[in-house]
């Protein structure tokens, strides 16, 4: 009889602990631990961190379930990609998952979120066609697309300028182009690419992409540009020593990380869009952002990766207090629509195809920088509306 009650008390002991298990809200993060977007990943962990940390008051927990985060490392590569979100939905039983760093990664994740009928909140890929032509109803994304980037520098860009573009050959390069033509077109600006260069991911020697651009251009009346691309280490300087002001063409990089924009000073008074600079949005979220980052990592700000990170934790906090928990179907009517602030104020989830509305900054390079952090002034916030994205998915 002692024996029968406590293999009674051990199988109850056990079916608690199953229980207890059951109820945690478990959600995958696959991005690139380790490649060439190592510091793009490691920001955006971080900041998935701070985000369900701060929406859930530091209790790490939404509805009385403790969130359990599954990270997974793609390499940056879509084969690895693609498995490791099959495996977190099948093996690991997650209720949802966030990523990816890559946009080929991306994309080959979608099917994988349709065939599992499990949402994935897309941060930071930026490839178009993930809400685009590519896109599925499981798929959000916190992250901006190439349209929004491109729509913000098109704002940006003077009226009468002949542009040649530089971009990376894969999906986020070409997408990015793509989406500056069209997002021209959609404010109505008279600016107009005239030469476009792809060159692989590892170009280390522009010399001859950048001189079929100064050939496009030199004789080109208005403005003369050089748009930039690009993700990871960045072509501005190598491109800048060629020396394209013998041809009166100015350069316009865009945004980037905080450590590539330092080595930028020299080129001070150049303008540009970015999608986040700590010190441009001014409401609770980002001043607690900036404040505890700089608390844990030794007194370094927040790069934008940090904020798109935070975001994602914010809007999935949110979307499962709005739907009573983590059901798929109930995720998707709650996440469709639904508003949630973030580092970067407000931002929407477009019913059409789930990508987040949300703000962009028009910049310029700092001519007096008071530390080795001050880099930007800004010019103006562009605001949602001001962003008229296309709604791609034709569904």
């Amino acid at each position: 009889m002692k024996r029968i009650t406590l293999w009674l008390a051990a199988a109850a002991f056990a079916g608690a602990s199953s229980l207890a298990a059951a109820q945690d809200i478990k959600i995958a993060h696959i991005y690139g631990k380790t490649g060439p977007f190592e510091a793009y990943a490691k920001q955006t962990q971080a900041g998935l961190t701070m985000g369900l940390e701060y929406a859930t008051g530091g209790t790490m927990q939404v509805l009385g379930r403790k969130i359990v985060v599954i990270e997974k490392d793609d390499q940056l590569k879509p084969d690895i990609a693609k498995s490791a979100l099959a495996a977190a939905y099948g093996d690991d039983k997650v209720d949802l998952a966030i990523g990816p760093t890559s946009s080929a990664s991306a994309l080959a994740m979608l099917p994988v979120a349709e065939e599992y009928k499990k949402i994935l909140l897309v941060e930071p890929a930026v490839a178009d066609s993930i809400t685009g032509e590519r896109w599925n109803r499981y798929v959000f994304r916190t992250g901006r697309s190439s349209s929004q980037d491109a729509i913000a520098a098109a704002v940006a860009t003077p009226q009468d300028a002949q542009i040649a573009m530089l971009a990376q050959d894969y999906a986020f390069g070409r997408d990015g182009v793509k989406a500056l033509k069209d997002a021209l077109a959609a404010v109505g600006s008279k600016a107009k690419v005239v030469h476009e260069e792809y060159v692989p991911q590892a170009t280390t020697d522009f010399t001859a992409p950048a001189q079929r651009m100064f050939d496009a251009l030199k004789d080109k009346p208005g403005s003369r540009i050089i748009g930039i691309i690009w993700a990871g280490p960045h072509p501005l300087a190598k491109i800048a020593d060629l020396k394209p002001e013998r041809f009166n063409i100015a350069l316009a990089p865009g945004g980037n990380i905080l450590p590539v924009m330092k080595t930028w000073k020299q080129f001070a008074g150049i303008e540009g869009a970015i999608y986040y600079y700590y010190g441009f949005p001014k409401n609770k979220v980002n001043d607690w952002m900036v404040s505890e980052y700089k608390k844990r990592f030794a007194g370094a700000p927040p790069d934008f990766f940090v904020a798109g990170g935070m975001s994602a934790g914010i809007a999935i906090v949110e979307a499962i207090k709005k739907a009573g928990g983590t059901d798929t179907e109930k995720l998707i009517a709650a996440m469709a629509g639904m508003s949630f602030e973030t580092p970067k104020g407000t931002m929407t989830f477009r019913t059409e195809d789930h990508q987040a509305m949300q703000a962009m900054y028009q910049f310029r390079i700092k001519k007096a920088q008071a530390d080795e952090w001050d880099l930007l002034e800004l010019v103006r916030e562009i605001k949602p509306g001001e962003i008229p994205v296309p709604v791609r998915n034709k569904r």
